[in-house]
């Protein structure tokens, strides 16, 4: 199937005069252990369509093709940045305002303040900027597809550097997420230092 992902959106808004537009997307939220991840990333107007022509949704795409285009992106992007927000957050705040911080990291981390986001699912009003919720995003602006890549192939690297510290549960290749053998594995040893405990089975298995 042909990628319906492009830059539609984008070259809409700057016909109306709009010259920096960022897209914004997040990770990681079903995860049980470790950090929710966000990234902004922002394209020049003249950007080479071309290059991005593969850019789309990161679930859609093998870890292979991620780091590609991650490459890619980061090259020809004016803003390209990271957020994180920790398991502990997550329990402290709640995923929903755990993912909003990673978004708000994201962007404090530019150097440069982009003149309109385009987000993910997610209101992000009150940061001032004018945004514009887009429900599957990721699947149709290429900004926010970016986005996704980037915060998709960043978490992924730090869950796989986790399974050095505990190695119980697999993180390289589950990257937090509830397989088969992660619930065994909490089932067995319980939760590490960074599995989240408000999530289910972990807050079950905890209060048991």
């Amino acid at each position: 199937m042909d990628n319906l992902t492009s830059l539609k959106l984008e070259k809409q808004l700057a016909g109306q005069g709009i010259s920096l537009i960022a897209g914004i997307d997040e990770v990681g939220r079903g995860s049980l252990a470790g950090p929710v991840a966000a990234a902004i990333v922002g394209f020049p107007i003249d950007v080479e369509e071309d290059k991005l022509a593969e850019v789309t949704d990161s679930k859609k795409l093998s870890s292979r093709k991620r780091e590609n285009l991650s490459s890619v992106i980061s090259g020809v992007a004016v803003i390209c940045e990271i957020g994180f927000s920790s398991a502990q957050e997550i329990d402290d705040i709640g995923i929903v305002n755990a993912t909003k911080l990673a978004m708000k990291r994201a962007l404090a981390k530019s150097v440069i303040r982009p003149e309109y986001l385009l987000v993910d699912a997610l209101d992000l009003s009150e940061l001032k900027i004018p945004c514009k919720a887009i429900i599957k995003g990721d699947q149709i602006s290429t900004s926010i597809a970016a986005a996704s890549i980037i915060a998709k192939v960043s978490r992924d690297a730090l869950m796989t550097s986790f399974n050095d510290l505990y190695p119980n549960y697999k993180f390289d290749a589950n990257k937090g997420y509830g397989t088969n053998i992660h619930i065994e594995a909490l089932k067995k040893h319980g939760p590490s230092p960074i599995h989240r405990n408000s999530f289910a089975p972990i807050y079950n298995l905890k209060n048991d």
